[in-house]
């Protein structure tokens, strides 16, 4: 009961049919900040961090952004990036293939040319008497074989038979070392296999017929 007096409000019927709704009443809904404020937070310390740490570390500062600016701006007159030149440098080239075929100026050395002053032989001295002795016992030896000596331009001597000790084959005999050319021709010339030096003779250069000579 209460202390107030009672007044028409109060007179409600008790067998009415209507009947009031009540709703539960619900306390005002609060805005959650602490998301925000987490949120306000993180971003402050990513902030202090990229200002204070980061520019230690070499990281983010403004050498680095520099050097990232610079290495994206185009070649001077070219167009392109440093790494995109580097790229198609490092391409290799559809025409600078090397030849797999040697190069034939390159290989082939040219021959010397013979030399035009080559030393000469020594110098003949045909003026020289040349002596012919038969000591094959081959008749008429000695004449043709001489004839042969003075047909090729030499100074024939005494031609005759061998008188002296009998002979194993054919020899041309010469006396000084300046009668060795003339000796050795004169044994290519007749087909004498054998060439002596001697001081047993008066001519220096005799030609002694031995057996089997043709």
């Amino acid at each position: 009961m209460t202390k107030y007096a009672r007044d028409e409000f109060d007179k409600v019927p008790e067998t009415a049919s209507r009947q009031g709704v009540h709703r539960t009443a619900t306390a005002p809904s609060r805005v959650r900040l602490w998301p925000i404020l987490a949120v306000g937070i993180a971003a402050l310390a990513i902030g202090l961090v990229s200002f204070l740490i980061l520019p230690k570390l070499g990281l983010g500062g403004p050498d680095t952004q520099a050097s990232a600016v610079v290495s994206e701006a185009p070649l001077a007159g070219t167009g392109a990036t440093p790494s995109a030149a580097a790229d198609k440098a490092s391409e290799p080239s559809a025409t600078a293939e090397p030849s797999t075929e040697p190069s034939a100026q390159a290989t082939t050395e040219p021959e010397p040319a013979p030399s035009a002053t080559a030393p000469a032989g020594p110098e003949l001295d045909k003026t020289q008497p040349v002596a012919v002795y038969n000591a094959a016992g081959t008749s008429g030896l000695a004449s043709r074989v001489g004839g042969t000596v003075k047909s090729a331009g030499w100074t024939l001597g005494q031609v005759g038979n061998w008188a002296g000790a009998p002979q194993q084959g054919s020899t041309v005999y010469y006396s000084g070392a300046d009668q060795a050319a003339n000796a050795r021709e004169l044994a290519n010339l007749l087909g004498v296999p054998a060439v002596v030096e001697s001081t047993e003779f008066q001519v220096p250069l005799v030609i002694v017929l031995g057996p089997g000579y043709r």
